[in-house]
């Protein structure tokens, strides 16, 4: 009889340690601490959204940022004197200022409660933060986990081979998201945060211009879509030019972003590829005829996203300032 329970308690201890890192993490984690913090945050990034747009894109990217390196400890906020933090690395200095302002005045309206003083992690902020600009934009309201703790660790190293490039193949999509704990269906719904999304010319330049000696602009590419891109972006451009990577409803966060795939108008071959691999095409198709899967598959997704590698307990720190460990 000694053999059940002996594979009862494996798959006891396999089960734990899956869910091990959101463990701690619940919804109401700050009801008896700070029980004002979902508003407080809210009224923070609702003012800036409205100052600016960019709010919207510029947080979403920054939380899977952060995520993905080190797991969502805040550590992509954290300035290094010498310009070695992970915010230092080319794969992170595009990341618009505007993401982590919006983190700073939310963590600025938190801490004017005297009651939440230091007692919300950045972590969370940003967790909130990227939910309300999501809302914000016109996508859905979700719940969000909360008990994550702030990082003391930010070095530019950490970030090499952690986030996905523009010219990305479903195989290596995928690798990178199933080390997060990330489904193919996952990363096709997060990819779908690109529907409010902008990006430097450099990005994707070789698309339009010198694909490969047979085809100058790449086959997948929409050609009038290449040709409008190519004005937008000629060759001697300003680096500083953005581009909308959805150009039919570049300010709203819906699911056009993949009717564009259905029509050679993904702006990254990572993009693109979600639509060309005949292994992701059902979904991009889904997602495209029907709104609700898609919002439903992405509210999974970047939950699943907000666990990642996350400090709970008496990990890390309550951050007191966010650019800086205490």
């Amino acid at each position: 009889m000694e053999a059940p329970n002996f594979v009862f308690l494996s798959l006891l201890l396999l089960l734990t340690s899956a869910t091990i890192s959101s463990a701690q993490l619940t919804r109401g984690f700050y009801n008896n601490i700070c029980p004002n913090v979902e508003q407080l945050v809210r009224s923070a990034v609702t003012q800036k959204f409205q100052q600016t747009f960019v709010t919207a894109p510029a947080t979403l990217r920054l939380f899977f940022h952060d995520c993905f390196v080190r797991g969502c400890d805040a550590s992509i906020l954290l300035a290094s004197p010498n310009g070695k933090a992970e915010k230092d690395h080319p794969d992170d200095i595009s990341l618009a200022g505007d993401g982590f302002d919006t983190v700073v005045k939310a963590k600025v309206a938190v801490d004017r409660d005297p009651q939440c003083r230091n007692k919300v992690s950045c972590a969370d902020i940003l967790a909130l933060a990227t939910r309300d600009v999501i809302n914000l934009a016109g996508g859905p309201f979700y719940n969000v986990e909360l008990g994550r703790r702030d990082g003391r660790i930010s070095t530019i190293a950490s970030v090499q081979r952690r986030l996905p490039h523009p010219d990305f193949n479903l195989d290596q999509l995928n690798s990178m998201f199933n080390s997060n704990g990330l489904s193919q269906t996952d990363m096709i719904a997060l990819s779908g945060a690109h529907t409010i999304g902008f990006s430097h010319c450099n990005r994707f330049s070789k698309r339009i211009y010198n694909f490969s000696p047979r085809s100058r602009i790449d086959p997948t590419l929409n050609l009038q879509y290449a040709f409008q891109l190519r004005q937008m972006c000629p060759l001697r451009v300003d680096p500083r030019i953005a581009i909308n990577m959805d150009p039919v409803t570049p300010q709203k966060f819906d699911n056009q972003y993949f009717k564009n795939l259905q029509q050679g108008m993904g702006l990254f071959t990572s993009d693109q590829v979600l639509f060309t691999d005949a292994r992701s095409k059902a979904t991009v198709n889904l997602f495209a005829s029907n709104e609700g899967a898609f919002q439903k598959a992405f509210v999974d997704a970047i939950t699943k996203l907000g666990r990642v590698g996350v400090k709970t307990g008496k990990q890390g720190e309550i951050r007191f300032d966010c650019t800086r460990p205490n």
